[in-house]
């Protein structure tokens, strides 16, 4: 992540006495608790959440709420930030340096972080439960390929969660220094997990693996690293890959996230499209270009199981400000063969 995205990294407040609410009974419901026995915040900002902001709700009572639209004022101030952007974009000879070789800025990225800098991310089988069912004993045969495997964050939870001796995970990436770092962790066992290089928008497919071989494909913020002019050959590679009734598992970041919206000068590729601090690149999507990109218009179209839009509202309570986080989360399925 680069220093120019200046997203902040909040401390919890500990609210003083007179804010704290009792032991949990009566009407008020654990959500809301400020007992820590009965608290629902989430731990991971990437985390559907169910504590809901309601009209009578005090919003800086506490530092997040989920699923929280975003008010007018937000809008305008985002609207004018997009406007000043787009005033002092990317030069072309940068524009041409961060598109030409994007695999050298990201094995950059990983040199500078090490794997312990990766929270692992143990809230995706909540978000979605197939990655939990697949670990099951009586599963039976399933081959999971990760699409950006990063450092492993993934890929080596549902290891440690597994008990289906016939699931077999293929963890890509597109740095050949965050291949290095999965296959150096002691969890990294041939026999469960496979870590390549992998080019999702090249020509080739993953290595080991064939067309309509792999059941679930899992791509957590790696969509938004491709180019737009990378997307179809991204999809019609997923595609070839699934087999006829396997699933996508997405989840990416959305217009209006505060990622964007604080970009400053000197970032800006292309509509929604940005390059870090860094060296990365990263694109902010919306909900009906999603279900384009995916859905399509030929052959190597997905049907939309589900795709939503994950809002969530951070709060500084000592400033009194409001900030707003969105995401993108959806499933999309290969069409199974007409008998």
């Amino acid at each position: 992540m680069g220093a120019d995205m200046e997203i902040p990294v909040y401390t919890p407040i500990v609210p003083v006495q007179s804010e704290q609410a009792g032991p949990i009974g009566g009407d008020t419901p654990a959500h809301l608790s400020h007992d820590p026995q009965h608290n629902m915040k989430r731990t991971d900002p990437f985390q559907f959440g169910s504590r809901l902001l309601k009209e009578e709700d005090n919003v800086f009572e506490f530092n997040a709420w989920d699923h929280v639209e975003t008010d007018d004022a937000y809008k305008e101030y985002s609207e004018v930030q997009y406007a000043k952007q787009r005033e002092a974009p990317v030069s072309d000879f940068d524009k041409n340096r961060f598109n030409s070789d994007p695999a050298k800025w990201w094995n950059q990225f990983y040199k500078n972080n090490t794997s312990n800098f990766f929270k692992d991310r143990k809230w995706l089988r909540q978000e979605f439960p197939v990655l939990a069912e697949v670990t099951l004993a009586e599963y039976g045969p399933c081959t999971l390929l990760e699409v950006g495997a990063g450092a492993g964050n993934t890929a080596f939870p549902i290891i440690a969660n597994n008990q289906n001796p016939n699931l077999k995970i293929h963890a890509c990436d597109f740095s050949k220094i965050a291949v290095e770092v999965m296959r150096e962790n002691d969890a990294y066992k041939t026999s469960q997990i496979q870590a390549d290089v992998w080019d999702a928008a090249g020509p080739e497919l993953p290595p080991g693996l064939e067309e309509g071989s792999v059941d679930v494909v899992l791509m957590i913020f790696i969509f938004s690293a491709l180019s737009p002019s990378q997307w179809q050959q991204a999809v019609s590679n997923i595609y070839r890959v699934l087999k006829p009734g396997g699933e996508v598992l997405f989840r990416d970041y959305g217009r209006g996230d505060l990622a964007q919206v604080r970009f400053k000068k000197g970032r800006y590729m292309e509509e929604n499209f940005y390059v870090r601090g860094d060296g990365t690149r990263v694109y902010f999507f919306e909900k009906d270009e999603l279900e384009q990109i995916w859905k399509g218009d030929d052959a190597a179209g997905f049907e939309i199981l589900s795709l939503g839009v994950d809002r969530r509202l951070l709060v500084n309570r000592a400033k009194q400000l409001k900030m707003y986080r969105c995401w993108m989360q959806g499933r999309f399925r290969k069409a199974k063969k007409v008998e």
